[in-house]
């Protein structure tokens, strides 16, 4: 495992802009994936799971909770952004998630985040706001959405 969070850390580095502050050290991935309901998945350039001696291009990190999954991190290097990178790992949390129950995918994100182009692409949508959620380095405050996507249900997203 220690392999695997060497290869986290490493693409959250240069995935997370530090201007926002959104970016987990080491210790928080560790202590998240201590809890057992915490998963994981790497991603190589090619959109299959990293080999062994590979390096990710990209990860996301979930929390499994009752019948819902907690998208907590997703983040895809620069270089290999815009390559359905971040769709391909969205359907694989989707269907592990599935696997272990989950009838519900949810996320929470910075209110503006250019990602919400993609999660709403891939079926989520807005069902809270959360005012002055998030504390950037600079000491702003900026709002948080947390958005939810059904898997079983009129908004279940197609695979095929």
């Amino acid at each position: 495992m220690i392999d695997d969070i060497d290869r986290i850390m490493a693409v959250m580095q240069t995935a997370f802009d530090p201007a926002w502050g959104e970016a987990w050290n080491r210790r928080q991935v560790e202590d998240a994936l201590a809890l057992g309901n915490c998963h994981y998945f790497l991603i190589s350039p090619q959109g299959l799971p990293v080999g062994e001696d590979e390096d990710a291009a990209g990860f996301s990190l979930s929390r499994t909770g009752y019948e819902e999954e907690e998208l907590l991190l997703l983040g895809v290097t620069p270089e290999y952004r815009r390559k359905k990178l971040g769709r391909t790992m969205l359907d694989a949390l989707q269907l592990a998630a599935t696997s272990r129950g989950a009838k519900r995918l949810l996320l929470e994100m910075r209110k503006g985040n250019p990602a919400e182009f993609l999660y709403s692409g891939f079926g989520f949508y807005p069902i809270g706001e959360r005012k002055d959620y998030y504390r950037l380095p600079n000491g702003e405050r900026i709002d948080a959405i947390t958005f939810a996507c059904d898997i079983c249900g009129e908004n279940t997203v197609n695979l095929t």
